[in-house]
């Protein structure tokens, strides 16, 4: 069987930014750490030192044509990521990369949304053998690669780098308790935010975009925390092999 994401990292990230590619004024009353610093400044600064890190964690709501995704994966630099992932509304798929080597869940629910259109005897038997039980792959096998976009830190740091970037300072916010400069950028009829970290580094909290087809917001946090990526109790593996 094979899962489909129906997201890209790439693309994710590419909307993000998208937005902040016009001009703004600043107000010139403005005090705090970014005070005298234009929005593309506040934008760029942000930028470098987010995609410094060896580690973060990313949690993303996002709806799309095929349904409502959302995800929470913790990637590092070094191959080690966790996460989960729903779509739709209904239905859970749970991940553990460590290395090169990738231990998938899936429940029930994501199980059958993802064979509708098969006979019913094979779903069944599809659902009896892989519910709520680990299946080990490798990294580089192709099926394999849709379930960890997000675990690729690396690919997504680099679409976080900028070119030219432009944006309109807001003013103050505040994003999981940290406080934040909010910027903004209008483009047709989507809305696109960064909230920038106001207090310790300046790292990119939450980025929105609203108003488009796709509507998202992503979060980033835990910059630079270890991954703790462990594999799975052998007993709650399945041998696909041996099952075969």
């Amino acid at each position: 069987m094979r899962l489909v994401t129906r997201i890209s990292v790439n693309t994710l990230c590419a909307l993000a930014l998208a937005g902040l590619v016009a001009c703004g004024t600043d107000s010139p009353k403005e005090t705090g750490p970014f005070a005298g610093q234009s929005g593309p400044e506040v934008v760029d600064q942000a930028l470098k030192k987010t995609t410094g890190v060896k580690s973060l964690r990313m949690d993303l709501d996002m709806t799309t044509a095929d349904g409502r995704i959302k995800a929470v994966f913790a990637s590092s630099l070094g191959g080690d990521c966790t996460g989960t992932m729903t779509m739709g509304g209904e239905g859970r798929m749970d991940v553990v990369k460590t290395g090169e080597t990738v231990y998938t869940k899936f429940d029930e629910a994501l199980l059958r949304e993802q064979s509708k259109g098969e006979p019913k005897a094979d779903v069944d038997a599809v659902v009896e053998l892989l519910a709520g039980r680990w299946t080990e792959s490798k990294a580089s096998d192709p099926d394999t690669r849709e379930s960890i976009e997000f675990c690729d830190l690396k690919g997504l740091l680099k679409d976080f780098e900028g070119n030219d970037n432009a944006a309109r300072k807001k003013g103050p916010t505040t994003v999981a308790g940290t406080p934040a400069l909010r910027l903004t950028e209008k483009e047709g009829k989507e809305t696109y935010t960064v909230d920038v970290a106001a207090e310790g580094a300046p790292y990119i909290l939450r980025i929105t975009s609203r108003g488009g087809e796709e509507p998202m917001t992503m979060n980033l946090s835990g910059f630079d925390v270890p991954v703790v990526a462990e594999k799975p109790a052998a007993k709650g593996i399945v041998d696909l092999d041996l099952e075969q």
